[in-house]
């Protein structure tokens, strides 16, 4: 299983930026997706999860400003991050998990200047 992420960059804030986490190798419908952040001397964090079905969890930092989104056509899992703010600088890593197997990307970096 190879998860590919994309989309990262440098952004004002209340700036916007949508990430995507492509998944080969496997079927993409079996497996929940996630995205993590992890900032500079801080721990990894959970961003968001969406389950094969579509259901979704979110951190508590980023509620109402965040969404996931998953397109099995594409094998791709979408994070759609509006009004961002400079606290949400870190390396954005997208997860795969089906059972007890986990599988992550290599992570792509966002940095929100203000």
């Amino acid at each position: 299983v190879q998860l590919q992420a994309s989309g990262g960059g440098l952004v004002q804030a209340g700036g916007s930026l949508r990430l995507s986490c492509a998944l080969s190798g496997s079927i993409f419908s079996f497996y929940v997706m996630g995205w993590y952040r992890q900032a500079p001397g801080k721990q990894r964090e959970l961003v968001a999860i969406i389950t094969s079905d579509g259901m979704t969890n979110y951190g508590d930092s980023v509620k109402g400003r965040i969404s996931i989104s998953r397109d099995s056509r594409k094998n791709t899992v979408y994070l759609q991050m509006n009004s961002l703010k400079p606290d949400d600088t870190a390396v954005y890593s997208c997860k795969a998990r089906w059972g007890s197997n986990e599988y992550w990307g290599q992570g792509t970096q966002v940095t929100v200047s203000s």
